[in-house]
């Protein structure tokens, strides 16, 4: 990548959103001097406050702006005086659809010193990735009411499937899993064939199908309910999980639950195409009550900067910031939860850039 310079968009959002941000781009700054990445950052203040000032979520020409970006990071969406699903739909979901986002990439990896809710499960056991299909199914907002407000009132949401969004999704996955070059070497499906018989047909039709190209490739198939009861009992089963939009949103939260919970959790929105803007984000969403109090844990953003790397032609900066996050969290914090590190935000940042190497 010499003589490239890195673009990011930052949209710091709502609530600890700007702390947490600010930590990861402190981090970047170390990584970078490291590993002589020329690099860029647009700041922008998108998000509940200049909603509440303008009536605007994405400016005019904001896409634009973001298409000439090679990823974009993103703090935190959710603002207490904006009524829920406004942010998230006006901006969360609208780039993930509009700039093709169609991959959520979700590693859900227990970090040394981390506590998991499992009895007796360690770093070894819990160790896996979830790929998300990420613009379709029932987030396309296909439907309506039927006699709102009576007693009789109906109301229908479609899931939308197509054999294009099934079969990039899949055929992604199965190269990840190629790449990842885990000992198990195998893709699960999840889905629920037995009762949404047409669109995870077509989720399991098409799975056996793209599977013929990747014969070094294990494959298997649990049912939603099944997978959640096994990420409990036995996570150390899985390697790679491919899945649909909502049961992937789903089954993520549990994972983020098993590794240690929102604070140490991070995902990709990628659009893994040439030319795509993909977007890194922590998943512990804005936390409005500990704004500016320097309590929030910003290992999840910390941990998506090293995915935004990794997925934009810089792995070895990632893998820096990976070693140096699990030194902090096997070595130094007392706990993943706001308050209880026995750190502030800035500090656990600190600490991070000190142990990279």
């Amino acid at each position: 990548m010499s003589g490239k310079t890195l673009k990011i968009a930052s949209i710091p959002g709502d609530g600890t959103g700007p702390e947490v941000t600010a930590e990861a781009m402190k981090v970047l700054a170390a990584v970078a001097k490291l590993d002589n990445i020329a690099y860029e950052v647009e700041p922008l203040d998108w998000g509940g406050d200049r909603y509440l000032k303008t009536g605007e979520i994405i400016p005019d020409g904001g896409l634009d702006l973001l298409r000439a970006k090679d990823a974009i990071f993103l703090g935190a969406i959710g603002h207490p005086d904006v009524a829920p699903g406004i942010l998230e739909k006006g901006l969360l979901l609208d780039l993930r659809f509009k700039l093709d986002q169609y991959i959520n990439l979700r590693p859900v990896k227990l970090l040394p010193g981390v506590e998991t809710p499992l009895a007796g499960r360690g770093p070894a056991d819990i160790d896996f990735v979830v790929v998300r299909e990420n613009t379709e199914d029932l987030y396309c907002g296909v439907g309506g009411y039927l006699k709102k407000g009576t007693p009789d009132e109906v109301a229908v949401q479609q899931a939308v499937y197509t054999r294009k969004g099934c079969e990039r999704c899949i055929r992604w996955a199965f190269e990840y899993t190629q790449k990842r070059n885990s000992p198990k070497k195998m893709l699960t499906l999840v889905a629920k064939t037995n009762v949404l018989t047409y669109g995870h047909d077509l989720w399991w039709r098409t799975f056996q199908e793209v599977a013929k190209d990747y014969p070094d490739v294990k494959t298997d198939y649990n049912h939603v309910d099944a997978c959640c009861m096994w990420m409990v009992k036995n996570p150390d089963f899985y390697d790679v999980i491919v899945t649909t939009n909502m049961f992937g949103d789903i089954i993520t939260d549990l994972g983020g639950i098993l590794q240690g919970g929102m604070g140490v959790a991070a995902g990709g929105n990628l659009n893994p195409d040439a030319g795509g803007v993909s977007m890194f984000e922590p998943m512990g969403g804005s936390a409005p009550k500990y704004t500016g109090q320097n309590v929030i844990n910003p290992i999840a953003a910390i941990n998506a900067m090293a995915m935004l790397l990794e997925h934009s032609g810089y792995p070895a900066a990632g893998k820096r910031i990976d070693a140096a996050v699990a030194q902090v969290t096997g070595t130094k914090m007392k706990s993943q939860a706001a308050g209880k590190m026995g750190y502030g935000t800035k500090e656990v940042g600190d600490l991070v850039v000190a142990v990279l190497s």
